[in-house]
């Protein structure tokens, strides 16, 4: 068949890539069919190649590379070009080429993003109570002037790296220069309690994590004003082994009769606002981590802990409960999507 009907003709390996790959390939591929014209296209060396080629391709590149029985955990172009020539979806074809082709739809099969689904039925709620305390609200009613909120969490193991030969300070067109090898000196644990809405941080460093030196900070907190007067102080927390469940709870209240324990969800550590200071001493504090010894360790920390204080203002937290909503309307989409994609799978 030749001329205008030869475009029409039905591509089974194409198709067959659609079909054998969920909806969301066949969608994009139905697509570059239309869009391609009849007649063949000249890619350099590797000579005339037919648009519904550059298809197979770029559905090549969606799919995963143990679907198609390659050893492989993702795709680069030159293992897509090596690919496409074993499927006799091309004779010969360059890597450059591959590169081109899936750049016009910005596809880059050889990155990924790590995610993970949330379980906890109970996510909703307890994301909300969080954020609800961040705009200063319990329960949906609003906290008195006596009342304060507390993020908390530890930081493990940060470790006195005493460097073989001194660090260079930068220079011109120079970066500063960190000796690759080092000697162990120890490691400790860094606690830390974040007044949400006043920007004050309280620090303690530790020899390890666990339910006495948590007690520790959280007595550094509340025996000091304004805190040990107040109404209420919440403790927002995730659920780590040192504070977690009803029992660090009960703990909490007993010895503080004021003070309210409120969980994160689980694998929900971006709720908590303390780990965002946490992300700030690893910047300016920790890294590239030269110290001669943990009290050199301890003295840093504390000196930061003033130095922040002295000039700190509180994060601006944007993430709203109407927020929290749209992001878990698009993982039940994302979730669906999966399951339908299984289903076409599996039926095709």
């Amino acid at each position: 068949m030749s001329g205008p009907r030869a475009s029409q003709r039905p591509n089974s390996r194409a198709d067959a890539a659609a079909r054998g790959h969920g909806a969301h390939l066949a969608g994009p591929l139905r697509r570059w069919k239309t869009a391609c014209p009849g007649r063949p296209q000249a890619v350099g060396p590797a000579g005339l190649v037919h648009p519904l080629q550059v298809a197979e391709v770029k559905a090549l590149a969606c799919q995963l590379p143990a679907g198609t029985g390659a050893p492989l955990s993702r795709w680069s172009c030159p293992e897509l070009a090596r690919e496409v020539v074993a499927q006799s979806i091309a004779g010969s074809i360059s890597h450059s080429t591959v590169r081109r082709w899936l750049k016009q739809d910005a596809l880059k099969p050889w990155q990924y993003q790590s995610w993970i689904s949330v379980r906890n039925p109970a996510f909703r709620p307890k994301a909300a109570r969080v954020l609800g305390l961040y705009a200063r609200t319990f329960d949906d009613v609003p906290l008195g002037d006596d009342e304060y909120v507390i993020s908390a969490d530890e930081r493990t193991s940060i470790q006195a790296r005493c460097r073989c030969h001194p660090t260079l300070a930068p220079g011109k067109a120079r970066g500063m220069r960190v000796n690759h090898e080092y000697d162990r000196g120890g490691a400790l644990a860094y606690l830390a309690a974040y007044d949400v809405h006043r920007a004050r941080v309280f620090g303690r460093c530790e020899p390890r994590t666990g339910i006495r030196p948590l007690m520790n900070v959280v007595t550094q907190v509340m025996t000091t004003k304004p805190y040990a007067s107040s109404r209420r102080v919440f403790w927002i927390v995730d659920n780590g082994s040192s504070h977690r469940g009803t029992k660090a709870m009960n703990r909490l209240t007993v010895a503080f009769p004021n003070a309210v324990m409120v969980h994160t969800p689980v694998h929900a550590s971006w709720t908590n606002q303390v780990e965002i200071f946490f992300s700030i001493v690893q910047r300016k504090v920790v890294s590239p981590n030269d110290f001669t010894d943990l009290s050199e360790v301890r003295d840093r920390l504390r000196a930061f802990e003033d130095r922040y204080n002295a000039t700190a203002q509180p994060f601006q937290w944007r993430s709203t409960t109407s927020d929290l909503d749209d992001l878990l309307t698009r993982l039940d989409r994302h979730t669906l999507d999966r399951q339908e994609e299984s289903s076409a799978r599996l039926t095709a």
